[in-house]
């Protein structure tokens, strides 16, 4: 792909780019709104010239749309609601409304989305996904459209503006809370290996272990996908197993739903017979029974954040917090954990530690 030239990329105007392609300034100018009526094969060469030229829509031009895009790679989750509240309530403070859109389930959106968002001419995006492939970005740059990412799945880059949680702290919280009340055999039912979230929280599920002084075993690490169903067959896998834990950290609350259920179907009470921990703290973590030990991760102030900042970004201010933001996890004790029953609960209590 052809890069921006530092040496030209100030000094092109719409009527030179025309030229370069051919094509007339009007044509440009469609290109530039995300006009439908533009042949393929123009709106490539056109888009190829502006990035060539890092071409950027002048602050006059870029007249706004008094909207904020908000996409995720997929909406089925109560997850998702607590970051459309965040948004939200930014957008009703500054007078904005919030477009919403899902990819899918792919991490990253596809080109007519793009074109779609270039033709609305939002205050800014919020991605609720991996990113933005090169192309993409390129085409909101061109625009002076800013975008911020929210709990990024993968690396989005040095460059590109992100909101996220202390997912590490959290796993090593939650997996530490299990080994203090005298747990030894503590399951994991991990995310999407692709995640960084996933991989954060089991490597600080890790570190607990290992700084409790308890064998990593990888007959009680499990994979999931974030949801209730894989919580369920995960956790009943753990649970059949001939020695299995009593005490498993189930990655996220959706996860851990499906795990009680596993608990129920098997005749294991919860605490008594197996503790869980979650992660999210969702509402429904204070409504299920029994309330869940979670880790709170703070979805609507991280999405308040990333709304923010996009809508800075897309006011050429200087953002107030840094362009990649990392809010604290705290764990919330509920009524899913407790010391392990017989001589563990014996031996914990015999040392003073309370309840």
């Amino acid at each position: 792909m052809t890069r921006p030239n530092p040496a030209v990329a100030q000094s092109a105007t719409l009527a030179e780019i025309a030229r370069e392609a051919g094509v007339s300034a009007p044509t440009v100018s469609k290109v530039l709104n995300g006009r439908a009526d533009v042949a393929p094969a123009t709106r490539t060469r056109v888009e190829e010239l502006l990035r060539h030229h890092g071409y950027r829509r002048r602050r006059a031009e870029a007249s706004r749309s008094p909207l904020i895009d908000l996409v995720f790679h997929e909406l089925e989750s109560a997850w998702a609601m607590e970051v459309i509240r965040g948004v939200e309530n930014v957008a009703r403070d500054e007078g904005l409304s919030v477009v919403l859109s899902e990819s899918a389930g792919r991490l990253t959106p596809g080109r007519t989305w793009a074109d779609q968002v270039a033709a609305r001419r939002p205050h800014g995006v919020v991605l609720v996904l991996n990113g933005l492939d090169e192309s993409q970005r390129a085409l909101l740059t061109s625009r002076s459209i800013p975008f911020v990412v929210v709990d990024p799945a993968g690396d989005p880059g040095d460059d590109v503006p992100s909101v996220g949680a202390t997912n590490w702290q959290g796993g090593l919280a939650a997996t530490r809370h299990l080994a203090d009340l005298g747990h030894r055999r503590i399951g994991v039912i991990s995310g999407p290996s692709r995640m960084m979230c996933s991989r954060a929280r089991l490597d600080g599920y890790r570190a607990a272990l290992d700084t409790a002084g308890l064998p990593v075993d990888p007959s009680l690490i499990r994979t999931g996908d974030f949801h209730h169903e894989s919580g369920y067959r995960e956790g009943l896998a753990l649970l059949k197993l001939p020695d299995r834990p009593t005490a498993v950290f189930a990655g996220n609350d959706l996860q851990a739903l499906g795990l009680y259920e596993a608990a129920r179907e098997l005749g294991l009470r919860v605490p008594e017979d197996l503790s869980i921990v979650g992660f999210d703290d969702l509402p429904v973590a204070r409504w299920v029974g029994p309330p869940l030990t979670t880790v709170r991760q703070p979805l609507t102030e991280m999405a308040e954040a990333a709304a923010r900042l996009v809508l800075d970004l897309g006011r050429g201010e200087r953002p107030s917090t840094a362009t990649r933001v990392e809010l604290a996890t705290s764990l919330v004790v509920r009524s899913s954990t407790a010391a392990p029953a017989g001589e563990g609960r014996a031996a914990y209590y015999g040392a003073g530690a309370g309840a």
